[in-house]
């Protein structure tokens, strides 16, 4: 049940890419996240209320709390730094580097919970995933970032690196809470801390200017997330971190398949190869790990 939940997590977050960079063409990153954050929040507790655990709060343990809390502050900078990045580079390019998380994510839980099992297949595949998403990061301009040059990929590694402190700080803190109720939980901290950042930079005025249209492409953005989180964390719940991760990260086949249909973001020769490797990487791993 698991391994489908993770697959669910995959095709969701890949759509969500391909939303939020509809959202962002004119809407500042800041303020898109933050209003993306309002929906996952509404989408997520009403999945609690949903599955009848809200009564469980009062019962959750400090330790939980206390990670959760973690990995919502980690998601948020990744949030923050992933969709800045989306919003001055291309699909093709930012989301390999934010799905190299992976690499770190196996590494760390490998450490962290000791998952050795089939240790040679998670390295190799980890390797997949690392030289694939090198090859397809490619100072190649076109019509959306010809003039950023290379500027989103701080942003970019930024979230890499924050997401796979989200997952190992999620499995610690979801481990005996109900799946739901901590992805609301982790979600609150997240709202918390996007609208901080909006109101610091004094950005909260541009909420009233923004195209209705890109607006409701942020709204779907954000129902796709919150789809593509409680699919990951139930996963991540009853499953094995190192093996969900490579599952949930073959979203980058429906983000890249999306933004050439609809974006008319084209791979070159070596990006398709680094994508190629990048699959076969997690399927490995998904398969045999």
């Amino acid at each position: 049940m698991w391994i489908a939940a993770a697959v669910l997590s995959a095709f969701f977050a890949g759509v969500t890419s391909i939303l939020a960079k509809c959202g962002f063409r004119h809407t500042d990153s800041d303020v898109a996240t933050a209003l993306r954050t309002v929906v996952v929040l509404a989408f997520s507790w009403l999945m609690v209320l949903v599955a009848g655990s809200a009564g469980s709060l009062s019962s959750l343990s400090g330790r939980s709390l206390l990670f959760l809390i973690l990995s919502g502050l980690a998601t948020g900078a990744s949030w923050i730094c992933y969709f800045k990045a989306l919003s001055i580079g291309d699909v093709n390019k930012v989301v390999p580097v934010d799905k190299s998380s992976t690499v770190l994510t196996v590494l760390l839980a490998i450490l962290v919970f000791h998952e050795t099992a089939n240790l040679p297949v998670k390295l190799a595949g980890t390797a997949l995933l690392l030289v694939g998403a090198l090859l397809m990061v490619e100072r190649k301009p076109s019509a959306s970032s010809a003039s950023q040059g290379l500027s989103w990929l701080p942003w970019a590694v930024g979230s890499a690196v924050f997401a796979a402190l989200t997952s190992i700080l999620a499995k610690v803190g979801i481990s005996g809470v109900e799946s739901n109720l901590g992805t609301a939980i982790r979600t609150g901290v997240v709202l918390v801390m996007a609208w901080g950042i909006v109101f610091l930079r004094g950005k909260q005025h541009q909420v009233r200017t923004i195209d209705r249209r890109e607006a409701g492409f942020i709204a779907l953005s954000g129902v796709a997330t919150g789809a593509s989180w409680l699919c990951y964390y139930y996963a991540i719940q009853h499953g094995v971190v190192s093996v969900v991760v490579p599952i949930d990260k073959m979203s980058i086949l429906v983000s890249v398949g999306f933004s050439r249909v609809f974006l008319g973001e084209r791979l070159s020769r070596r990006a398709a190869l680094g994508l190629g490797l990048m699959a076969a990487g997690a399927l490995a791993m998904a398969i045999f790990a």
